[in-house]
């Protein structure tokens, strides 16, 4: 089976609404549980605070049920998470050296390198599931090229 058909990616916003997080948590949960009934292995998450991380924490869960889930974080430079408070910072760090894998699109921050991490993320995917509330953003954006790249997308913010 090809790759991309067993690979699910994410996006959504940096911030979630604190009163969302449990029932979003919970369709996210869901969610992932059914897409690895359905033949899903590898997830790629794009290591951002907000539903990026939320995302890659419930793979790390599934993965503790599942031993043959993989995560990819998909980063578009290496300093990803300079300037993050502290607490982000170590979850962040916490989530990178669990990773199956870590990508780095760019070897350095350039002003394309957030959408060409996402673009690298939709390009190896067959499902992108997303927390998408703006029609404008990074979000919106790659949901949008998912979809026009034949990408089945999964809104969890409907």
């Amino acid at each position: 089976m090809d790759e991309r058909m067993q690979s699910c990616c994410f996006s959504g916003h940096r911030v979630v609404a604190h009163a969302d997080l449990p029932d979003i948590r919970r369709r996210l949960r869901e969610t992932l549980q059914g897409l690895y009934l359905g033949g899903v292995r590898q997830f790629y998450a794009g290591g951002a605070l907000g539903f990026d991380t939320l995302a890659a924490q419930e793979v790390l869960a599934l993965r503790e049920v599942h031993p043959d889930v993989r995560l990819v974080l998909a980063l578009p430079c290496p300093a990803q998470n300079a300037g993050w408070r502290d607490g982000d910072a170590a979850l962040y760090e916490y989530i990178r050296a669990h990773a199956d894998e870590v990508v780095c699109v760019s070897d350095r921050y350039t002003p394309d390198c957030m959408f060409a991490r996402n673009r690298y993320m939709a390009d190896r995917s067959c499902v992108c599931v997303c927390y998408l509330r703006r029609v404008r953003g990074g979000t919106a954006y790659t949901v949008h090229y998912a979809a026009r790249n034949g990408v089945k997308i999964i809104n969890l913010a409907q």
